[in-house]
């Protein structure tokens, strides 16, 4: 099993940037791709980021592609979200998940921590 806990989340003005964290725990990830995904109220969860076990591939929405950076510290088990020029539709739960290496569905998933952006 593997436990998976976001911190990094708050309130942000229009324009700021965010780090968010995701500690992994029980087992380690370092084999495992990563990702962040977000959920904002009254939409369903999207994708925001990914990265398989090394740095260099990566892969990004649309929606964040050159303001967002996800990276990896797999010594410490650790996977950061880097959220620059914030804007209020980025407003949303932020969630991490890990899947198995080849594996389709993101089976593990940490509790989410909250990103608002003021206007």
């Amino acid at each position: 099993q593997v436990q998976l806990v976001e911190s990094g989340g708050g309130l942000v003005q229009d324009g700021g940037s965010l780090r968010l964290s995701c500690a992994a725990s029980g087992r380690t990830v370092s084999a495992n791709p990563m990702g962040w995904f977000r959920q904002a109220p009254g939409r369903e969860r999207e994708f925001v980021a990914a990265i398989l076990y090394n740095q260099l591939h990566t892969r990004y929405a649309d929606s964040v592609k050159g303001r967002f950076t996800i990276s990896r510290d797999n010594a410490r088990n650790t996977v950061y979200l880097q959220m620059n020029s914030l804007k209020p539709e980025d407003t949303a739960v932020y969630y991490c998940a890990s899947k198995l290496r080849g594996a389709e569905e993101w089976i593990y998933w940490g509790q989410g921590t909250q990103v608002t952006v003021s206007s």
